[in-house]
């Protein structure tokens, strides 16, 4: 078993829900922080899902609509959030604003 810390940043700006983290066959991601920036003076909200391929491809909501202050960052996880084989991490925003987020995980092959 090979254990690798990673990072991975995305930037959305869309209103479509968007993939975030994806692991991959036989690998488990065990996240430790989601860190949520807001870059802009609006307030949107954001809502997350993981999408189980264990459980016939079922979304899960883990975060439903947290609104986001004006030009400020949050951390999400309290506990760490686990993906196992083929499941996917994937967030909404309601808005167009420019919004960062920082994924800090563990890769377990």
């Amino acid at each position: 078993m090979a254990n690798s810390y990673k990072f991975k940043g995305v930037a959305l700006a869309t209103t479509s829900e968007t993939s975030l983290l994806t692991s991959a066959n036989n690998e488990t991601l065990i996240i430790k922080s989601i860190r949520i920036t807001n870059n802009t003076s609006n307030t949107p909200t954001i809502s997350m899902d993981v999408l189980d391929s264990s459980q016939s491809n079922t979304e899960f909501t883990i975060l439903h609509t947290q609104s986001l202050s004006a030009n400020t960052s949050i951390e999400l996880l309290s506990q760490p959030l686990v993906l196992e084989s083929n499941d996917v991490l994937k967030a909404t925003i309601s808005s167009t604003d420019s919004v960062h987020i920082g994924l800090n995980y563990l890769s377990v092959t």
